[in-house]
């Protein structure tokens, strides 16, 4: 039996259907993400997970107990915020230890437990300050020590991460990540940057108005997408439409150019329009390596990324983009100039439409 398990959870409001058929299966110590854009249900989800939003159907069980309708306070389950939610008439070690305070522990406790949860979160010594004392990094740090003083069966964490910068964020979600396999906490992480998801996660969910279109590890998740709105959202991707020559061959026409997959075209009929995906690091110049597919195409733009550069190319009706390590000893092609370009059958994945 899964440690945390929801089964065919619905949310409503009113007549709108937030979340819908909803069925998940999460393993002790395991971090699994929440990911997709604003208003797919994911924060509702976990809302309801933490018992401040209660499912209009279906059941959540934690630990082979159903807690569908338990109060928030019985769940015994530790919930960081977005915006940190701290008291700001509180010290740090307060803060850090006000659940257990709510729970009658001796101050005694309290105050070992909140110095335990200090140097876990590399803040010895901070306790006697108070949230406007610290930076936005160290609050939330705060506010993910509160979470877990009081051993939590479930670790929830609803976009922790958004209101910092680009370079905390990078440092905080490795630290979050190795507070949680140091602890083997069961965690939800709710997220829309797929960078987090993907780097964090042991599973990943992906969402989309209400609904689960793909569950799988993150290699999964990037690279054998299975709906279209997945292969869109999470990285970077070419969509081509091309027209089916032999389903049975796998054989497939993007404008007038034969290409071959090596993934099924189950129930596809000759002359039928297909959507093909292809990530740009999956696409190489001809004269660098030869595999199974070759086109011809036109440079309409070149742009540096840094490490990578990123060529934009046409083949008829198709535009779309292949990236290249950084060469400072690689001769670029010209904007303009006709270039030959490979790929294998393996990288051209046929997605189906989202639910």
């Amino acid at each position: 039996m899964a440690f945390l398990e929801l089964t065919n959870v619905r949310k409503s409001f009113g007549q709108v259907n937030a979340v819908e058929s909803f069925d998940l299966k999460v393993e002790r110590g395991e971090l699994v993400s929440f990911l997709g854009p604003s208003g797919c249900g994911k924060t509702t989800t976990l809302r309801m997970i933490a018992g401040f939003e209660m499912p209009t159907d279906g059941s959540i069980t934690i630990n082979g107990a159903d807690i569908t309708y338990v109060p928030p306070n019985k769940r015994n389950v530790g919930m960081v915020f977005q915006s940190y939610a701290l008291f700001p008439n509180m010290t740090v070690a307060d803060n850090i230890g006000f659940g257990l305070k709510i729970a009658k522990k001796p101050s005694s406790e309290i105050k070992k437990r909140a110095e335990e949860m200090l140097a876990l979160i590399h803040m010895p010594g901070l306790g006697n300050r108070y949230p406007y004392q610290l930076s936005g990094g160290q609050q939330q740090r705060v506010a993910l020590a509160r979470a877990l003083a009081f051993s939590p069966q479930v670790l929830l964490l609803d976009e922790p991460l958004s209101a910092l910068d680009a370079k905390i964020r990078v440092s905080l979600r490795g630290e979050i990540h190795s507070i949680q396999q140091k602890l083997g906490i069961t965690t939800i992480y709710v997220t829309h940057d797929q960078e987090e998801a993907l780097s964090m996660s042991d599973r990943v969910v992906v969402m989309n108005n209400g609904h689960i279109e793909q569950i799988g590890t993150p290699f999964e998740i990037y690279n054998f997408p299975k709906t279209e709105f997945v292969a869109q959202f999470v990285g970077t991707l070419n969509t081509l439409t091309a027209e089916v020559r032999d389903a049975a061959d796998k054989r497939l026409v993007v404008d007038g150019q034969e290409i071959k997959s090596a993934h099924a075209l189950d129930g596809a009929q000759v002359g039928e329009k297909v959507t093909v995906s292809i990530r740009p690091e999956r696409i190489s110049f001809y004269g660098e390596i030869q595999k199974v597919n070759t086109m011809n195409c036109t440079v309409e733009n070149i742009s540096f990324l840094g490490s990578i550069v990123r060529i934009q190319v046409r083949t008829g009706a198709n535009v779309f983009y292949m990236d290249t390590f950084n060469n400072p000893f690689l001769e670029l092609p010209k904007i303009g100039d006709k270039i030959q370009i490979t790929f294998s059958a393996e990288a051209v994945l046929v997605l189906r439409q989202s639910a």
